[in-house]
């Protein structure tokens, strides 16, 4: 290979490294005067390349949630527009002001491909330094990682811009020329072949996990396999698997970059490697996240809220991808100050939407549009509602979930709600008080720092996270859990069996996550009208489909999933605040009377386009074989 690009590489990794890397185990000094040779010579060096492979990993800190982000695309989080004027470039694109020449933090284009050529490099050049303490069995195990992050970086180009160009093994030769990295896109399932074989040997090569704390967050054969499932899920999606809106979009060899006729075994391959997940996270020890109750039941509020800061050596077994840099806990700051108040010198303008509102399950578990759920939404409540639990988070009272007068909408809800969203008349820890949104209000200053539409998100925040005084809590951060994985695979088994026994299946792992919500479970079989455990639902396909997506919807908010969601089910253009209308409570009303009334306080533009991101035009300008990415212009 070129000296002088090695010498680059070796400049470009360090540079990475300063940036991030995956654990304390990883992070290394670094030292820009070196060799190929003087780097694969010096374990301390090789762990160094190592970590700079590591560092493309997304931060769920605030990655899909800054200006490099995503999260804001989806109709989970709102954050106030007038943010804009601090360089947060992501809020124009959902009103609408994005091109092919919008800057984008995220940088992935070019990014991944550095971090991929420099695995291929590591996986070439590694051995083993029996002097230095690097054995044989520990070159295996960096190799077999290096591979899986390869097609995990892979896979995020695909996930973000579609087919992309695609050279597996290609590391760049001493004779390289420039024209010989031009070259055009492969087409989208011919890359998801790959990275699925990819995956999937590096999750045989890899343990479920490491016995030395130190590697706690190294990739193991959960990880592998958990992102392999999840990958699987999208490619088997409405967008991707026989969407005909993307006939004849071609690349230089005239190929089609997308299959736009159905292929059903997709959902069967998606179901397989969900099941092969959750048989080896039940092997590994992984289950669901729970504090219980002195009676022994669940104490779901307290469950769904310490999930966030409870760690893997705290007993938290529901994390299946950790994300360990070094103090990576930090990274929370910046979205927690966003809904923090500025009294507490935070942001306070990081809400959420009405949909996400009305998305909630009633106590009884069913959907506020459901006439047995007892939903009310005007008036106020004449009774406080206690529940059993430790939890203070509603009223600052243990067990106290809501008091006498407080807004009908937001009383008797399922836990979810009330671990999620700070709305007017919730309890705020911080300041020992209720929420004040009226306007001129204690948390509603009116301004670009304040709920623009009434609400404010409280889901992953510590309660007594303090801008102001620099005082944060501890948590462990992580991409996936295995929540998600049960619904993933309730999803896929429906989808790829249309039988009463995957539709069983489906259902049980669906209810494994309302349990721990504490919220009924479905059934098909007969319910009594007494039963307070159950609700019988019909047992077909589309009922099953219909209550998975409720499920993620909630269940899921604001950890990053929901744009994925939306994107694959191709159903942004059926959701108001995606295309026009984002509901909210009136941030401008004074008074009760003025404030408790649905208002539109922002209106989105959606565009087919924006399923996927644009290739930045210099890059088309660059390379003539490129494709634009449909429907970008």
């Amino acid at each position: 290979m070129n000296t002088k690009l090695i010498k680059y590489i070796i400049s470009g990794l360090f540079s990475l490294l300063t940036i991030t890397s995956c654990s304390d185990f990883l992070d290394k000094e670094p030292d820009t005067e070196l060799n190929i040779d003087m780097v694969f010579g010096n374990k301390t060096k090789v762990e160094s390349w190592l970590a700079g492979v590591y560092s493309g990993i997304p931060n769920p800190g605030n990655e899909w949630l800054n200006s490099a982000g995503w999260e804001i695309f989806a109709d989970d989080l709102t954050p106030s527009r007038r943010w804009q004027q601090w360089d947060w470039p992501n809020i124009p694109k959902i009103f609408g002001e994005w091109t092919p020449n919008t800057h984008w933090d995220g940088g992935y284009w070019h990014r991944m491909p550095q971090l991929i050529r420099q695995g291929y490099i590591f996986i070439d050049r590694v051995q083993a330094l029996p002097s230095s303490d690097l054995s044989q069995k520990e070159v295996d195990y960096m190799k077999a990682e290096c591979r899986f992050l390869i097609a995990y970086y892979y896979w995020i180009l695909v996930n973000t811009y579609g087919p992309v160009p695609f050279q597996p093994n290609y590391v760049t030769p001493s004779n390289f020329v420039l024209s010989d990295l031009m070259i055009g896109q492969t087409p989208f399932d011919e890359i998801i072949d790959y990275l699925d074989k990819e995956m999937l040997e590096a999750s045989k090569q890899l343990p479920p996990s490491y016995q030395n704390v130190e590697k706690y967050g190294r990739i193991t054969s959960i990880m592998c396999l958990t992102i392999r499932s999840k990958m699987l899920l999208f490619a088997a999606s409405p967008l991707v698997n026989g969407n005909d809106w993307y006939s004849g979009h071609i690349n230089d060899k005239n190929q089609e970059l997308f299959n736009t006729t159905y292929d059903h075994s997709k959902w069967i391959r998606a179901a397989e490697a969900c099941k092969l997940l959750l048989d080896e996270t039940e092997k590994a020890g992984h289950e669901l996240f729970k504090v219980y109750n002195a009676d022994g039941t669940i104490d779901p509020f307290s469950s769904l809220e310490q999930l966030w800061w409870t760690g893997n050596n705290e007993g938290n077994k529901e994390i299946l991808f950790p994300y360990t840099k070094r103090n990576d806990y930090n990274n929370f700051r910046y979205y927690t100050s966003k809904a923090v108040t500025p009294e507490f010198g935070g942001g306070g303008g990081l809400g959420v939407y009405q949909g996400l509102v009305d998305a909630f399950f009633t106590k009884n578990g069913l959907p506020i549009n459901n006439p047995d759920s007892k939903y009310v939404e005007t008036g106020y409540s004449d009774t406080k509602d206690e529940r059993n639990t430790a939890w203070i988070g509603g009223t600052g009272r243990r067990g106290e979930v809501t008091e006498s007068g407080t807004y009908n909408m937001y009383c008797n809800r399922e836990p979810r709600f009330y671990t999620t969203v700070s709305y007017n008349g919730s309890w705020y820890s911080l300041a020992g008080r209720k929420y004040d949104f009226f306007r001129n209000g204690k948390d509603n200053n009116y301004t670009h720092d304040a709920p623009q539409n009434g609400y404010l998100v409280r889901k992953k925040i510590y309660p007594t996270d303090n801008p102001r005084n620099n005082s944060w809590k501890w948590r462990q951060t992580f991409l996936y859990r295995l929540s998600a994985s049960y619904l993933d695979y309730s999803e896929a088994v429906n989808e790829a069996y249309n039988t009463n026994a995957a539709r069983r299946d489906a259902l049980t792992y669906i209810n494994l996550v309302r349990e721990r919500a504490g919220v009924r479970q479905y059934t098909f079989d007969a319910v009594s009208p007494t039963d307070l455990n159950f609700i019988r639902i019909e047992d077909s396909q589309e009922e099953v489909r219909k209550l998975v997506r409720m499920e993620r919807r909630v269940e899921l908010c604001a950890e990053g999933s929901r744009w994925d969601d939306i994107r694959r089910w191709r159903i942004a253009e059926e959701l108001p605040e995606m295309t026009g209308s984002g509901y909210g409570m009136d941030f401008s009303g004074t008074n009760a009377t003025e404030f408790y009334k649905r208002t539109v306080f922002q209106t989105r533009v959606w565009n087919k386009a924006y399923y996927w991101f644009p290739i930045f035009v210099t890059e088309l300008d660059k390379n003539k074989y490129l494709m634009q990415a449909p429907f970008w212009k």
